[in-house]
């Protein structure tokens, strides 16, 4: 039998960010997932790639995975924002000095890092692949016991499992969920021209097309992510076009800006949907990530939503744990649960809010849009308040978000 302060079930990028921030302060976790995770680290390009907002990117730099990320992502200097490909955008450019909204990297390399950094950790014990079979929690603490029998104990259970979170259901947590009734195709493409280290959110009626910088392929080439979101009835076609096909469809909705494209990487689909917790706590059980709150990648801030998670719970276990409190006292429990629930739900109702807005046909919503985004444009307020929330740094910000040790 083997003890910790945490168990974390869900070695993600947000379960590996969790336990190596806790490790950063002398807490210590066993992270338990049923992946293997010689198939995650996996060489080649999948198409998958996240854009790690500026302030997420500080909290990876102050807890000592960002070194070790150095020089592998793309800085994203500027967002472009548009209804279809109309002249009138909504652009975020921030001066130069201020460093960039975020950078774009390829999962792989995140996974890399992450699992490099948790095995060099003195505090965390990677159990990979493994299953739970059986959770027990109660006012004493929390024992999980894997299908091949070993038995683990700990203060704190935290579920970084994903949308479809076991460990969530099991407790019983309710959740307010429905469909858009749309799929993403994630891929990537190359490209002649440059990008310039722009972001492209172009929305479309069917849903937004996002392009998303990156480093040059190997060949030199510049590349960019693309997150094209299309009724669910139509995905199946998309993925089955030949590459000559997709290329020129995907040409249409961008306009020819990049000029010729090459397919770099696989096709690959998800179902979008929305998802929000009723709460985020239970007795010795905390959710983070994909477990509480699932959002439309939109704004590509999913992730970054699950970062501002770990740099919460890290800091409040921390700071309770110095003070001499177990690390599943309820007391702790209550204040992630006040810090998190209001801000994860902001952003989850702004997604959702920005679908919808996007979506209605006509002459009429077309107009309004326009509008709003002009009016954006020309009010440095209001523009401020936007790339804020694009570098995730509104809010009450955790000390790690703000790159400072909790």
């Amino acid at each position: 039998m083997e003890r910790a302060d945490v168990i974390i079930l869900g070695g993600g990028l947000v379960g590996l960010t969790l336990a190596i921030a806790l490790d950063a302060h002398g807490l210590s976790s066993i992270v338990i997932d049923v992946a293997n995770p010689e198939t995650q680290i996996a060489p080649g390009f999948d198409g998958r790639a996240s854009a790690v907002a500026s302030a997420s990117w500080k909290m990876l730099e102050a807890i000592g995975v960002g070194a070790r990320l150095e020089g592998q992502g793309c800085p994203i200097r500027e967002i472009r924002v548009s209804d279809g490909l109309s002249k009138g955008t909504l652009n975020f450019a921030p001066d130069p000095a201020e460093g960039p909204l975020g950078i774009m990297f390829e999962n792989r390399a995140l996974r890399l890092a992450l699992r490099e950094t948790a095995l060099a950790a003195q505090n965390i014990t990677l159990v990979m692949p493994a299953r739970a079979a059986d959770v027990q929690r109660d006012e004493h603490g929390v024992t999980v016991t894997l299908e091949d029998g070993r038995i683990f104990t700990g203060s704190l259970l935290i579920a970084a499992e994903g949308r479809k979170s076991p460990t969530r259901a099991a407790a019983g947590i309710n959740i307010a969920h429905w469909t858009y009734d749309h799929v993403a195709i994630i891929s990537a493409l190359a490209h002649d021209v440059p990008h310039g280290n722009v972001a492209y959110e172009i929305f479309y009626p069917a849903g937004p097309f996002a392009l998303l910088p990156m480093l040059p392929g190997a060949d030199g080439s510049p590349r960019s992510a693309i997150v094209w979101t299309v009724k669910a009835s139509d995905a199946p076609a998309m993925l089955a076009l030949s590459d000559r096909a997709f290329l020129a469809e995907a040409d249409k909705r961008m306009g020819g800006m990049l000029g010729a494209l090459r397919a770099a990487a696989p096709r690959s689909s998800y179902p979008l949907g929305f998802q929000h917790t009723a709460k985020i706590t239970a007795q010795r059980l905390a959710l983070v990530g994909d477990s509480a709150h699932g959002i439309h990648p939109i704004a590509g801030q999913g992730l970054n939503l699950g970062f501002r998670d770990v740099g919460a719970l890290a800091e409040v276990l921390i700071d309770g744990v110095r003070i001499g409190l177990d690390p599943g006292d309820p007391q702790l429990l209550a204040r992630y649960e006040r810090w998190r629930s209001l801000d994860s739900l902001m952003v989850a109702a702004s997604t959702d809010g920005l679908t919808r807005l996007f979506g209605v046909p006509g002459k009429t919503a077309l107009a309004i849009r326009r509008f709003g985004l002009g009016a954006v444009q020309r009010i440095p307020a209001l523009k401020a308040r936007f790339m804020d929330e694009a570098r995730g740094e509104s809010g009450a910000l955790p000390k790690l978000l703000q790159g400072l040790t909790v």
